[in-house]
């Protein structure tokens, strides 16, 4: 019963107060507090300074998703795939279907145990939500006490409603409805709270998150308290945050899966048998997604004035496939919302990243993520041979810079389009210019300070990805024929040793950022008027939107154009492209499960397929590069290919009850109102 007393003590058991001591510098400095920091209530909530301490623990409880575990166990959808000794990880368990691993796993953001001691609730959703929804009731429940001015008061409420709402939601769209915790009971006095409905939650949430938007500035700097420490306020929960966290709430409440689940009343027990065929995968609520794209359109519309600091990144590149920007020190490129490089360990994010967690610490990324995503062959990327590779489905995803998919989903599979112009001997020629900074391919250029390296190192130093290559190896290279590095870069090698301390590497995915929200309000739109159609609070249409994105990464090197026409004629043709753009722009940030899941796709071929691409050369290594100077020749986008072709490895055999994860049993016997989800 350990695990009972455990979440029976987050949900209504006494909380180690933590006063606000330390300066007003950093999320990080407010938490590095000694033992004489822990006081009673009565200091802890008396003024503002003490009450923002109490409330930095909160943000502390945001799980950071690339560094609870030494592996990655965040992309549950089909566009990434772990080598055989990750198996044990929890994306691939996803993959067998098994879900109940969540809960024994302990190497996971949902339930990890993460390497945080024992504050387990530091890297776990589950435990990490309960615990700081108590805290949110507890603090909500004394502002009152609460010596201070109105602006003070304004901004602990505002944090504490959206973080009670923060939680919640992103625990429901894993697990499916849940009671809505609002008070902050005692353990004499535990309610047997029902579990209510995706929807039922949601609008709980939205109304926390509007409470939250109404209350919380614009910019931190811009208030009394917030000046006290300029430009420091970053992190910190705001007006845009709460806004953005609406329009996604009310979005994801009015997706197809949530809008069937609502026939049921009980965490969502709903059949969902032939969700894609039946065409049930387009049936959205429409006044769901009215209120989320009016949401999302103010903010899209201040963004647009300059009301706020958020805008879209740079993809200003001289050299695309090693990140090199044209502003040597651009921490505004597209790049550096995922890392940052030689910048002081600086949290990365750019002018983008809307919603954060904690600051990571510095070196922070060394062991846990910078090591997982390249080749370990001859220990070309040291620790050990777990990789973390993108599938040919998610390959496939990047279009043609024409604007034009490469496929489309006919019958539950795969088609080829005949619009788009892609040729399958010249496989990665003209393609959309995020797959040329996302994606490690054929001949690439791996390493690009060989001075260090033995002589089984020197001969990988351009890829070798086609079929039989020396970096197609299933246990210690890619078994799909591709590497990622829009995450971690290339350069996170032996050769480079971008993971080395005095290169200061740091990296952390944001949770929110600006670009997703023009693909929510561009998905809300669509399904509300159409691709050509606005909200009614802001003059950006819905495919406007998505060709924003496009404009953003389209230059004369690399050009990318708008949506074509041929997918302008109906609402279903576009909202299908708007799908695509997610799964590009977002692609392996940990959304896809989610996105396939709401969608009512995740079931449905070809999403439960991985595949690999299979190929071989047409050119010798001296068409890549010259054998003596070892400079590259040619660009390997240009390479030609025969009998390009793909390779099942894995089919997810799932039913409708993949589409929750299950609650951990221990706490479905709380009380007959709590009851597991359907199936598990």
């Amino acid at each position: 019963m350990k695990y009972y007393n455990n979440i029976k003590s987050l949900l209504f058991g006494s909380l180690l107060l933590m006063a606000g001591s330390a300066s007003l510098t950093s999320c990080k400095e407010w938490l590095d507090k000694d033992p004489e920091a822990i006081v009673s209530e009565d200091e802890a909530f008396k003024n503002f300074r003490n009450f923002q301490g109490f409330i930095e623990e909160i943000y502390d409880c945001v799980p950071d998703k690339e560094k609870v575990n030494y592996c990655t166990s965040w992309n549950f959808g089909d566009d990434a795939v772990h080598n055989p000794e990750g198996y044990a990880h929890m994306d691939h368990q996803v993959d067998l279907g098994n879900y109940r691993d969540v809960w024994s796993n302990g190497q996971c953001w949902l339930d990890g145990s993460g390497t945080g001691g024992n504050r387990e609730e530091r890297f776990s959703l589950w435990k990490g939500g309960w615990y700081s929804i108590r805290k949110c009731n507890l603090g909500i429940s004394k502002i009152k006490t609460l010596v201070g001015t109105d602006e003070e008061r304004d901004l602990l409420l505002g944090q504490l409603y959206f973080f009670r709402a923060w939680y919640h939601f992103e625990m429901i769209c894993y697990f499916g409805g849940l009671p809505y915790v609002d008070e902050a009971f005692d353990s004499k006095n535990i309610p047997e709270l029902p579990r209510l409905s995706f929807q039922e939650c949601a609008n709980r949430c939205a109304e926390d998150f509007e409470k939250a938007y109404q209350l919380l500035p614009m910019d931190w700097d811009e208030t009394l308290a917030g000046k006290q420490h300029y430009n420091k306020n970053d992190l910190r929960i705001n007006k845009i945050m709460a806004l953005c966290y609406l329009g996604k709430c009310y979005l994801w409440a009015g997706s197809p899966l949530m809008k069937e689940f609502e026939k049921t009343k009980n965490g969502g027990a709903a059949q969902l048998l032939g969700a894609s065929s039946n065409g049930k995968t387009y049936d959205y609520d429409v006044e769901y997604c009215r209120k989320a794209a009016d949401a999302l359109g103010k903010v899209l519309e201040m963004v647009g004035r300059g009301q706020c600091r958020y805008k879209l990144a740079e993809f200003k590149y001289i050299n695309i496939y090693d990140h090199e920007c044209e502003e040597p020190d651009d921490l505004n490129s597209y790049s550096a919302i995922f890392y940052t490089h030689k910048k002081s360990w600086k949290m990365p994010g750019a002018d983008e990243a809307i919603f954060r967690g904690m600051y990571p610490g510095a070196n922070s990324a060394n062991w846990n993520c910078a090591k997982i995503f390249g080749p370990k062959v001859a220990g070309l990327v040291e620790h050990d041979n777990i990789i973390h590779h993108p599938t040919a489905n998610l390959i496939d995803q990047y279009g043609m810079s024409n604007g034009q998919p490469i496929y489309i989903v006919k019958n539950g599979q795969y088609v080829l389009n005949p619009e788009s112009g892609w040729d399958p001997t010249h496989p990665y020629k003209n393609r959309d210019p995020r797959f040329y900074h996302d994606i490690v391919f054929d001949g690439f250029h791996y390493v690009l300070q060989t001075e260090n390296l033995n002589s089984e190192q020197k001969k990988l130093e351009y890829c070798s990805l086609y079929t039989g290559g020396a970096m197609r190896a299933v246990d210690n290279g890619s078994s799909t024929g591709y590497f990622i590095q829009k995450l971690v870069p290339h350069q996170c090698n032996i050769g480079d040793k971008w993971y080395e301390w005095d290169h200061q590497f740091q990296a952390y995915i944001p949770y929110l950022r600006l670009a997703d929200v023009y693909l929510m309000y561009a998905e809300a739109q669509g399904v509300v008027g159409g691709p050509k159609s606005t909200s009614s609070t802001t003059s950006l249409t819905a495919v406007g939107a998505i060709n924003a994105l496009r404009d953003r990464v389209n230059s004369d090197d690399y050009p990318m154009e708008h949506v074509p026409a041929n997918f302008l004629d109906t609402k279903e043709h576009f909202l299908d492209e708007v799908r695509r753009e997610r799964a590009v722009e977002l692609a392996f940030e940990g959304f896809r499960w989610c996105d396939l899941q709401r969608w009512l796709l995740l079931t449905e071929a070809p999403y439960t397929e991985k595949y690999s691409h299979e190929f071989e050369r047409m050119e010798d290594d001296s068409w890549y590069f010259d054998s003596k100077s070892r400079e590259p020749k040619h660009d390997p986008k240009d390479a030609q290919v025969a009998n390009f072709r793909k390779k099942e490895l894995i089919t997810r055999h799932f039913d409708s009850r993949h589409y929750w994860f299950p609650l951990p049993d221990n706490d479905v016997y709380l009380y007959k109102e709590f009851p597991q989800n359907p199936g598990w």
